[in-house]
């Protein structure tokens, strides 16, 4: 068996130009397909993901209405006590800590996907929000904070006068 030099990203393409019809998104695809085999190589597939490598972070949702701007996160399992909510330098931030409670011992375990620890979202404001008027609810694992949309961020409807 002869040896080969070891060439990692043999497989993709190069660079190229876009007259050549280069998509770099194909690319990018590509590049992420090739790192992971790679790292298959290197420390085998063992199915999970390591517990060190992987962070928590609650999903949010953030939308609008007419009058008020909304955040959701999904924080199931979590007790209201075991999270904060507050504003610091224009941003709106949200942070807790789910705490596992089981008495199950790890080695008990066959596998584990839930993730616990301390997390924390940044989630910047509109200028000119009040802090005092924002109001938090927590229910069935979702919190929802709603903030008035300061007076100038609001939409104004202009009339247009006839000449």
């Amino acid at each position: 068996m002869a040896i080969q030099r070891w060439r990692p990203f043999s497989s993709l393409e190069p660079w190229g130009s876009l007259e050549r019809g280069w998509d770099p998104f194909r690319w990018l695809s590509n590049l992420q397909r090739e790192m992971n085999r790679i790292f298959e190589e290197a420390f085998g597939d063992t199915g999970l993901e390591p517990l060190s490598t992987r962070e928590w972070s609650p999903a949010v949702e953030v939308y609008e209405t007419k009058d008020e701007l909304v955040v959701r996160a999904e924080l199931p399992g979590m007790k209201q006590s075991d999270i904060d909510v507050s504003v610091s330098d224009g941003n709106l931030i949200i942070r807790g800590e789910r705490k596992r409670e089981s008495e199950v011992k790890e080695e008990n375990y066959y596998r584990s996907e839930w993730t616990y620890g301390a997390f924390r979202r940044t989630i910047p404001l509109p200028a000119g929000t009040d802090p005092n008027k924002i109001k938090a609810t927590y229910q069935n694992g979702v919190l929802e904070v709603k903030l008035p949309k300061p007076e100038e961020a609001k939409p104004k409807q202009i009339k247009i006068n006839v000449q």
